[in-house]
Parts: C-alpha cells; structure tokens; sequence
C-alpha cells in the first residue's frame, strides 16, 4: 500500500467502519467481563498478526524509506502498543465486592 492510498478518503472510511463494529461489539459486551475479554484478546491477536505479518513484510528496503517511516511514527504517537490492564488495577476495582462480602 502506497502513502497515496493510505491517506485516501476509501481507507479512512474502512477504518471508520471497523473502530465502529468493534465499538458496536464493546457495547454489546457491556457487564460480560468475560466476552469483553474474549474481544480484547481478538484484537491482540489481530495486531500481532499484522505486525508479524504484512507489516514485517512491508518494511521499507532503503534508508530514505525507513527514515520516512521511523519519522512518522515519532511525529504521529509512536509504536502502537496495546496495554494490559495490571493486576494492581484489576484487583483495586475488586476490592470494595470482595470487603463487603468479608462483613457479611
């Protein structure tokens, strides 16, 4: 895929349609922490498959290339990272259930 066709009106609408689905499964996962994470696993998976893949594929052969591209990823955000939520995190939200069950 070219710069030209990355930035065309076409891409940026298939983007929008997939942030949208994924968005539209979220909500309707809402209160199943089960399903939810059945879907964040889905989409770690799917970025390290196209990391793996196409992308590992696509990586420029030339410095030119690679500067460009090293470029935009400092000027745009940097590397996509898809953070885990820590354990810390996960057992503090937890918490305030497990102390009431503790009075009962």
């Amino acid at each position: 895929m070219s710069n030209k066709s990355f930035e065309s009106i076409d891409f940026v609408e298939q983007l929008e349609k997939i942030a949208t689905a994924v968005h539209d499964v979220a909500r309707d996962c809402q209160g199943n922490p089960l399903a939810l994470l059945t879907l964040l696993r889905q989409l770690e998976y799917l970025h390290r498959s196209i990391r793996d893949g196409a992308f590992q594929d696509s990586l420029p052969d030339n410095r030119q290339q690679l500067y460009s591209l090293l470029k935009d990823i400092e000027s745009e955000g940097g590397w996509p990272y898809i953070e885990r939520m820590r354990l810390h995190t996960f057992l503090v939200n937890l918490q305030p259930e497990v102390m009431a069950e503790n009075d009962d």
